[in-house]
């Protein structure tokens, strides 16, 4: 199985919304609810039993941090016996692992029938939540302007806390097709929109073809590429994710070599890869390091980066992280901090930082769907004694682009890195030197 340091899984981008006692979120409506029956919903409460086990048998604590699984599954085991909708058996399967408040450990609900293409990206910055992107001739892109302050979400107060679950509300649990927001716009006035998604419905069952696969296998790849700039002697890396093939990471890493300063980009890198994180922090320093404890269920290991020596990368290092920066970006800015091998710059980071591993589950012979669940196999201490899990890297310098600068496009962040580097780039600049690039939609025939 593939064991990693990613984010909310970033691919998954959380947990789920849920109504829970004591929980800040408010109850909000569902559309496009999913009737479920007495059979479905039998299966939820099988795939309920087979996550408390999967559970049971790999969770790193043994002690579960004290919660008793057999009590907390009866609990949700009767919240699905009580729904009525396909959305809240899944929020209440999610809402038993949730009590651990764990990033790592997420449901995977089964495979939806509609493909949802969201117009939109917001990101929190500081402790506000902004539109940050667009996309070209959607819904979103009619009735929202970026640098807009999202106040709420379909009914739920937006705050750093709380986003990654209502990312994944809206990503995984069966698709909404419209969105609710209240805004704040550059002047100051509050208004509400509600925003549309495109809504695709796929195929019964998606065929399989070496050329189908191909081409999804290409757009994966795509999505996740490093992108790179010349600011003159200065190398600018915008790395995406540690599950970028190492061959192309290490390319990079060779370029930087031709250039006496390395601004590296982990702006919504959301992790990836353990082996690949390993392999760039031996290519930043000149001697092994210790970057980490690892603490699983059979004890405590060394987590260590052996240096490539001179092949690894020796000039001047900035690295930028942002609220989106998660586990194995988390683990490196650190590391580079902790051994004051660079600058790091940007906002707060996402404080995701566990080792997961992916189980896939299914609920039996005819269900016809498989599901699964993320778990955290392993606990991480930094080389300073702490845990990095809900508190993330604090910069050494916090620059957050405004309002003004998300609308006019500028990266304040990036230009104020290039400055620290030795290079002129004014933000305007910046903010032209990677523009968004939106998924390609999935290919299927």
């Amino acid at each position: 199985m593939l064991q990693r340091l990613s984010d909310f899984c970033f691919l998954l981008l959380g947990a789920a919304v849920l109504a829970l006692p004591g929980s800040p979120l408010r109850t909000g409506s569902v559309r496009a609810a999913m009737e479920i029956g007495a059979y479905d919903r039998e299966l939820a409460k099988r795939m309920l039993s087979q996550i408390r086990e999967a559970l049971r048998h790999n969770y790193y604590d043994p002690s579960f941090h004290g919660l008793d699984l057999d009590e907390r599954s009866r609990t949700y085991s009767a919240e699905i016996e009580r729904a009525s909708t396909f959305q809240a058996a899944y929020r209440s399967i999610e809402a038993f692992l949730l009590g651990l408040e764990d990033s790592h450990t997420v449901f995977v609900p089964p495979r939806n029938g509609k493909r949802v293409a969201y117009g939109f990206q917001i990101k929190m910055i500081g402790e506000k939540c902004f539109v940050t992107a667009l996309r070209p001739n959607s819904d979103a892109a009619r009735k929202l302007h970026l640098g807009e302050q999202v106040l709420s979400l379909d009914g739920y107060t937006v705050n750093r806390v709380d986003l990654w679950q209502l990312e994944y509300y809206l990503k995984f649990l069966p698709p909404k097709s419209t969105t609710d927001f209240v805004l704040r716009d550059l002047s100051g006035n509050v208004r509400s929109e509600q925003v549309s998604a495109d809504v695709e419905t796929l195929p019964a069952r998606q065929p399989s073809s070496a050329s189908l696969s191909r081409m999804q296998i290409e757009n994966w790849q795509h999505n996740i590429r490093s992108r790179s700039a010349e600011v003159g002697d200065v190398f600018v890396w915008k790395f995406a994710s540690f599950t970028e093939n190492q061959g192309s990471i290490g390319h990079m890493l060779g370029e930087a070599r031709k250039h006496r300063a390395l601004v590296l980009d982990l702006r919504e890198n959301g992790g990836g890869l353990r082996d690949n994180v390993i392999f760039v922090l031996g290519s930043l320093f000149d001697h092994d390091i210790e970057v980490a404890k690892e603490i699983t269920r059979k004890g405590t290991r060394p987590v260590v980066a052996k240096s490539r020596g001179h092949s690894a990368f020796s000039g001047q290092l900035v690295v930028l992280v942002d609220s989106r920066s998660a586990s194995g970006s988390e683990i490196l800015a650190r590391t580079v901090q902790l051994e004051h091998r660079g600058l790091i710059v940007g906002d707060r980071s996402a404080g995701s930082v566990m080792t997961g591993e992916f189980f896939p589950l299914s609920p039996g012979i005819g269900a016809g769907y498989s599901y699964g669940v993320e778990i955290t196999v392993a606990d991480l201490v930094m080389s300073d004694g702490k845990r990095l899990e809900h508190e993330g890297v604090i910069p050494d310098e916090l620059i957050l682009p405004s309002a003004d600068d998300l609308a006019a496009g500028r990266d304040p962040v990036l230009a104020r890195a290039a400055e620290f580097a030795g290079a002129k780039l004014s933000a305007a600049d910046a903010g032209m030197l990677f523009p968004i690039e939106w998924p390609a939609s999935e290919p299927f025939e």
